[in-house]
């Protein structure tokens, strides 16, 4: 028992820390570490449902997301303007996804959330290797964007994280950068905002519904508490188009390692 809380707290800050320094809360990582190792058929076989794979990682984004957003507040990187709407708006869409998670099987899991990342992958490595990006640390202020585009997307945001179990900033980074016009270092400072509400609220629904397995859950939590804070502090030496470099390289790499164990 010793020894598993000690590895899932390394996971925890390795998740917590890259999983801030890119805004995506940690799931992108977890999620395919539960499956391939700690479901049936793995190492330890901790999960038996992808409703528990996804319900206990959230509750790892949960905490990534809210403890990075304490750095990432006192580093005044959040733009509040967008930031609660966009929050309010994935609520309805985390509670649909939890009450529907358990109709999927763990193939289907699979197959679905590799499909995804291989098509978020490809896209933002082409917009990032053809498209010229500087590190601005602020929101310019003359700074508009289309509010009603933001918050259709988070709505979709919040149902598609709590299906996954990822949080929604590997979704939202991106669409508010290339759809938004946010920089890169204010969307993933303003998504994890938005992921510690959007989370939170998957959270409870998870709960209620008895898809979280509380070792893994509280001791990897408690690694990407810590490692969330390590991550904001190291965004801010770290230049955007390396950030979303490693974001994309990270995501092709499992989504293919996924599809491959679906099909």
């Amino acid at each position: 028992m010793l020894l598993a809380f000690i590895l899932f707290l390394l996971l925890g800050i390795g998740v917590g820390t890259f999983g801030t320094l890119v805004g995506i809360g940690g799931g992108l990582i977890c999620v395919p570490i539960f499956i391939l190792l700690l479901s049936d058929g793995g190492i330890y076989p901790y999960f038996h449902s992808a409703a528990e794979i996804a319900g206990t990682s959230l509750v790892v984004v949960m905490a990534n997301a809210l403890s990075g957003t304490m750095a990432y507040i006192r580093q005044k990187r959040v733009y509040f303007n967008a930031a609660i709407p966009f929050a309010i708006a994935t609520l309805p869409g985390a509670w649909f996804g939890s009450s529907i998670v358990d109709k999927f099987s763990g193939t289907q899991l699979d197959l679905y959330f590799g499909i995804f990342l291989l098509f978020m992958a490809i896209m933002m490595y082409w917009n990032n290797m053809h498209k010229p990006r500087t590190d601005v640390m602020d929101i310019p202020d003359n700074f508009q964007y289309p509010r009603m585009l933001g918050i259709i997307i988070s709505f979709g945001v919040g149902f598609l994280s709590s299906i996954f179990g990822i949080g929604g900033g590997v979704i939202h980074v991106p669409l508010m950068i290339y759809a938004l016009g946010f920089p890169v270092h204010v969307a993933t400072a303003t998504s994890h905002f938005v992921l510690a509400v959007s989370s939170t609220f998957g959270v409870i629904s998870h709960f209620l519904m008895h898809h979280i397995v509380w070792i893994p859950a509280i001791s990897i939590s408690i690694g990407a508490a810590i490692g969330a804070q390590i991550g904001a502090k190291i965004s801010k030496k770290t230049k955007s188009k390396l950030i979303l470099t490693l974001l994309s390289l990270a995501m092709f790499a499992l989504g293919i390692r996924l599809i491959l164990l679906g099909a």
